[in-house]
């Protein structure tokens, strides 16, 4: 893979969709131009076919609290579908699943909001659309080719919310509640997202599957609760199966990872973002399902600022035997490798770890890793241009890097990495079955004791 600081840039309709009366002629803001940068992949993004001025369908919502948009907003998108624009510049409420997979050059304008009825989390259990890996459902699906999704975040809507507090509050009790993912874009190849607020999704909030040539740009994506209640599984953005991703200049305040490169993510650019309170930029987890392979390669990771995470750069495995973890979540035996990637330029803050590199994620017994050690190996992999601080979770030791056997990970190289304690001490780094040489760090033995298992 070539990482380049050269960047790529990426009818009438017979009656307006649902068209609301009042609209006149509405400022409709114009597709952003997003470009890959500093860095992009070194593949080219296909250019988006020209759009209709004159097919443009703007969405008009139902009436009453327990109305469903989705069939209004289906509709339009296939009335301008083919080259045209939807426009939804309303406050939206979407009651059940949206399949739109469909779609083909077509640009989708969010300068209203998109809330996700939560009024029965259990309907959208047994409603929603389901992800075999680590049994993931989504509310709807965007796919086809040549989709661009924006926003306008001057405006200060562009919302996209899927109220997540009534899932929150019911997993305290019922820990294996299916919780939909608010945003899903599987099977598109080509498009864009940008400008959009995303709000307090069930689950991750986007995952990028089985896709190729996606450019996501300038989100604002929070998740917060109320009444103490935890937040759980609010990645920030999760790749499967997909190829020539960008996603960059955002900002992310959730309790789970920012970004995680899940199995099959190849030739990804993740820079210029801010990350608060989540479990890092992680790598997997990867290795969960015994005899399948995994692979993750080729990923750039540059110019992030963590603040109050719990890890910052990350690379989780399972070990070599399938073992439990918790509800709807265990696994380990798979088979692969992570290869070629790069963090760079990174500013940590008060986080738990700087580096968390483990083969033995889930699992707490480091014997059974010792005893099962990881089909799945790691290299040529190198972290470099690190600076900030920790937090006291773990003072004096910074972070940790453990292969669970010598021959399990090679060419892991840690460069240029200034990263202090709050004691003042002399930080330390947890080192095990790994080259020495290449860390330009101060390792010390493991204890045999840490804690793995982290979301």
């Amino acid at each position: 893979m070539r990482f380049s600081s050269v960047c790529s840039v990426l009818a009438l309709c017979a009656s307006l969709a649902e068209a609301s009366p009042s609209h006149g002629k509405p400022k409709i803001p114009a597709r952003p131009v997003l470009t890959p940068a500093p860095y992009n992949s070194g593949k080219e993004f296909p250019r988006s076919a020209p759009r209709s001025k004159n097919k443009k369908c703007f969405v008009k919502p139902g009436k009453g609290d327990d109305r469903d948009d989705a069939a209004r907003i289906k509709t339009a998108l296939k009335k301008c579908n083919n080259g045209g624009t939807v426009i939804l510049d309303q406050s939206y409420l979407v009651s059940s699943p949206l399949d739109l997979t469909f779609l083909k050059h077509v640009d989708v304008v969010i300068t209203g909001e998109i809330h996700f009825n939560a009024k029965d989390v259990y309907y959208w259990a047994s409603n929603s659309f389901k992800y075999d890996f680590q049994n993931m459902s989504t509310f709807w699906k965007w796919g086809g080719k040549d989709v661009n999704i924006y926003g306008d975040l001057s405006n200060g809507k562009s919302v996209i919310d899927g109220h997540g507090q009534a899932y929150w509050e019911e997993i305290v009790t019922n820990k294996t509640l299916l919780r939909p993912i608010l945003f899903s874009i599987d099977g598109l190849k080509g498009g864009s997202m940008s400008n959009l607020r995303m709000r307090n999704s069930p689950n991750w909030f986007n995952i990028i599957a089985n896709s190729s040539d996606i450019i996501i740009s300038d989100l604002d994506i929070q998740a917060k609760s109320t009444g103490g209640v935890k937040i759980a599984n609010s990645d920030g953005w999760d790749t499967y199966r997909s190829d020539n991703v960008v996603i960059q200049n955002s900002f992310v305040d959730n309790t789970d990872d920012c970004v995680s490169f899940k199995p099959n993510s190849t030739n990804v650019i993740v820079q210029n973002l801010n990350c608060i309170g989540s479990h890092g930029i992680s790598v997997g987890s990867l290795g969960q399902y015994a005899n399948l392979t995994d692979i993750v390669e080729n990923l750039y990771v540059y110019n992030i600022t963590m603040t109050n995470a719990s890890d910052f750069a990350r690379i989780k495995v399972w070990p070599g035997v399938q073992s439990s973890f918790q509800e709807l979540l265990n696994g380990g035996g798979g088979l692969g490798y992570v290869r070629n990637v790069t963090y760079d330029t990174l500013h940590s803050i008060n986080n738990d770890r700087a580096i968390t590199i483990t083969q033995c994620y889930g699992q707490k017994n480091q014997t059974l890793c010792q005893e099962f050690p990881a089909n799945l190996t790691i290299e040529d992999v190198t972290i470099r241009n690190m600076w900030g601080t920790t937090s006291l979770s773990t003072d004096p030791e910074a972070g940790t890097l453990i292969c669970s056997a010598p021959d399990r990970c090679s060419n892991i190289r840690v460069e240029n990495i200034t990263i202090d304690v709050p004691s003042g001490n002399t930080t330390e780094w947890e080192c095990a079955n790994i080259d020495e040489s290449l860390l330009d760090i101060n390792c010390v033995p493991t204890d045999g004791d840490r804690d793995t298992t982290n979301g």
